[in-house]
């Protein structure tokens, strides 16, 4: 806030103080009557010399809000998939190792002599069957290792922006408390 943003603020607030302070009283109440459009013009001064940083910060928690929430509904839907996909590959897996199970039956029972014909379907259903369980193993770490990434950059992300906030919400406490020391003196001075 300019010095001289600073200034009307402090000007407008007295203006304020002493339109209270003046204030026609109410009988029997300890209400006062304002004139309405010198107070309303005076509010309205006020509002144009705040500092946008209350603007800024209202925008970035917005944004904040917005971003976690994208992040939250991407990292969910990629872990959904990378679930689903896994689950596929799993199932083409599982009916690949059931067919060729059941070609391994029909044959063993076609060649009832030729033992080893079953004992290469077992073990290649077997095989498949591994393969397939560790391939979906491999592809629910990864999207359990996606998933806790997008939350660790989001995370990161909401506390960034959380300081930067606290950040200006101080620089507007200070100069609040700088305007309320000047209207002190200026009070003090007066009396």
């Amino acid at each position: 806030m300019t010095d001289h943003s600073l200034a009307r603020a402090d000007e407008v607030l007295t203006e304020l103080t002493e339109l209270v302070e003046t204030a026609r009283t109410l009988p029997m109440s300890s209400s006062c009557v304002l004139p309405r459009e010198r107070t309303l013009d005076l509010l309205d001064a006020l509002r144009e010399v705040l500092p946008t940083d209350m603007i800024e910060a209202r925008r970035i928690v917005a944004e904040r809000e917005d971003i976690l929430a994208g992040a939250r509904t991407e990292a969910d839907e990629a872990l959904v998939q990378a679930r689903s996909e896994a689950d596929e590959h799993l199932r083409a897996a599982r009916i690949e190792a059931h067919e060729l199970l059941e070609a391994a039956r029909q044959e063993q029972g076609q060649l009832v002599a030729a033992a080893t014909v079953h004992q290469v379907a077992t073990e290649t259903a077997g095989r498949l069957r591994a393969e397939a369980e560790a391939e979906l193993a491999e592809q629910r770490a990864s999207a359990t290792t996606e998933a806790e990434r997008l939350r660790e950059e989001a995370a990161r992300y909401a506390e960034q922006t959380l300081s930067e906030l606290i950040d200006t919400l101080h620089r507007m406490a200070g100069t609040a408390e700088n305007g309320r020391a000047a209207l002190l003196r200026r009070r003090a001075g007066e009396d």
